[in-house]
């Protein structure tokens, strides 16, 4: 499900793996999500689009919060999109496509969760994502950088899963509290409630390692 996407002056390039080509408009290449699809809806080609902008984005989301092998990833990538397609004609496009989007994939990782057991997620962290966590649970004083973002990772992934998905939402997808109501179907209050337990919850647990921070 891989796709190579050029803007041109003129017009975009939208190649598939399989060899499929797709010219798009620089002017349909430009629009917001929400904007094409009126256009996707006319021409369903054109949802090629919001694959090459979403591919990535979902296969890192879903690999931080599910630990299952790369082949399930694309399965799973595969059910989200074809869930999309088919859902496409009811979306209103005075919301968020993307919290939509990424509410389907949530939803469905969540009925995995139920389906079958899964083994603990491995959550990865860059240095960056790791300083602004460390920051934001008033951890001032540390030690190596490396050895604090590993125990950070450390620590989310022992959390329950309804506080380890808000911090990954917020601290690694970069969504507020809005666009997290809208993909977990809670209120913004809930969500902001939910966030400052998880921290807590991550600074205790923080506690429990060695060389997170000074005591």
């Amino acid at each position: 499900m891989h796709f190579f996407y050029r803007s041109e002056r003129k017009s975009a390039i939208v190649r598939t793996s399989i060899g499929n080509t797709i010219f798009v408009t620089h002017a349909v290449a430009q629009l917001s999500d929400e904007q094409v699809i009126p256009h996707i809806l006319k021409d369903r080609d054109l949802f090629a689009v919001l694959v090459q902008r979403y591919e990535e984005k979902l296969r890192r989301y879903i690999r931080r919060i599910i630990a299952v092998s790369e082949e399930d990833i694309e399965d799973i990538l595969q059910e989200v999109f074809i869930s999309v397609y088919r859902n496409l004609h009811g979306f209103d496009t005075s919301l968020s496509f993307s919290s939509w989007i990424y509410r389907i994939a949530h939803n469905y990782v969540r009925s995995l969760h139920r389906k079958r057991s899964v083994r603990p997620i491995s959550v990865e962290l860059t240095l960056d994502h790791s300083k602004t966590i460390a920051d934001s649970i008033d951890i001032a004083k540390t030690f190596d950088q490396q050895v604090l973002s590993e125990n950070i990772a450390t620590a989310m992934a022992k959390l329950p899963d309804k506080y380890k998905e808000v911090l990954i939402l917020q601290y690694l997808e970069q969504k507020d509290y809005n666009e997290i109501a809208d993909i977990i179907k809670k209120p913004p209050g809930t969500v902001g409630t939910r966030i400052n337990r998880a921290k807590k919850k991550l600074k205790a647990l923080l506690a429990q390692l060695p060389e997170s921070y000074d005591q």
